[in-house]
């Protein structure tokens, strides 16, 4: 039976290619891809060549049907210029249309920016909002982050080079002083990860290069009137509290600027705040 297999491809660095993934490529008869002359560069690093066709959000719709129509005859594999197809990608309109058609689904995980830069920006990764690609619009993006900055967890954006200094101002206007990790260009050579607050991060990025994720803290657990819910959020505030400030220790933030950034982002007095400091300075971790 032909089969539709959304394949990961990498986000920076080839090496990062599963060989599953290498060997799907070289067999199915199709690939769909975001943009061909990306994907033909990735088929070439691996010396094949198989046929490719377009499919992105300006042509979808009428691309459909002729994938559909070659997925009657043969496997086709479906990919995106970087990560895994269908995160703010339009594929999922071809894997729900062979769904409803009875087609055969696979897939091929490889690797993921959101999750590589959740995992850079030392927040905790029990769970987390994805946003996806905010609105150019300044209000609507203002608009989407109100919305977002109750939740406790933390939200991962992507955003694009030329708009990353708008969105990092919007971000001081509405999750003021709230500690973010900037990741961009992840896994490829000129990667780097930028911790820190929106304010912080404006003063950093000048003219920005490179694909970009934003990691932002969560809002800081509030305390409840129950005895055993507040212990758990104290527990849960402390063990964030120390992975914040072992992160800035390693980025050679000094002590003030520290205490001062998490103690207004967390809500918590500075006293208690360089207390861990200090403790998580002399404690092996």
């Amino acid at each position: 039976m032909p089969t539709l297999y959304i394949v990961g491809t990498p986000i920076g660095n080839l090496e990062d290619l599963t060989p599953r993934a290498a060997r799907i490529l070289s067999e199915v008869s199709l690939v769909a891809a975001e943009d061909t002359r990306v994907t033909r560069r990735l088929l070439s690093h691996l010396g094949i060549h198989p046929r490719t066709t377009s499919f992105h959000q300006h042509n979808w719709r009428n691309k459909l049907d002729g994938l559909l129509a070659e997925l009657a005859e043969g496997d086709v594999a479906l990919v995106t210029d970087a990560g895994m197809p269908v995160v703010s990608d339009p594929g999922n309109e071809l894997v729900a249309a062979a769904a409803r058609a009875g087609i055969k689904i696979e897939v091929v995980p490889g690797p993921s920016a959101v999750t590589a830069a959740l995992a850079m920006s030392g927040f905790a990764g029990d769970a987390f909002s994805f946003l996806g690609f905010l609105s150019r619009r300044r209000k609507d993006r203002q608009s989407a982050l109100r919305e977002a900055s109750s939740s406790v967890v933390p939200l991962v954006i992507f955003e694009a080079p030329h708009r990353l200094r708008a969105t990092l101002a919007d971000m001081d206007t509405v999750l003021a002083g709230r500690p973010l990790a900037v990741c961009r260009e992840l896994t490829k050579l000129h990667e780097e990860v930028f911790r820190g607050t929106a304010s912080q991060a404006l003063e950093h990025f000048d003219s920005p290069r490179g694909e970009v994720v934003l990691v932002v803290q969560g809002r800081p657990i509030e305390a409840s009137s129950s005895p055993e819910a507040a212990a758990e959020g104290d527990a849960a505030t402390d063990t964030e509290l120390r992975r914040q400030l072992i992160g800035l220790r390693e980025d050679g933030i000094r002590a003030k600027e520290a205490v001062a950034m998490v103690a207004e982002a967390m809500g918590l007095p500075k006293n208690r705040v360089y207390q861990v400091w200090v403790e998580v300075g002399r404690k092996p971790r």
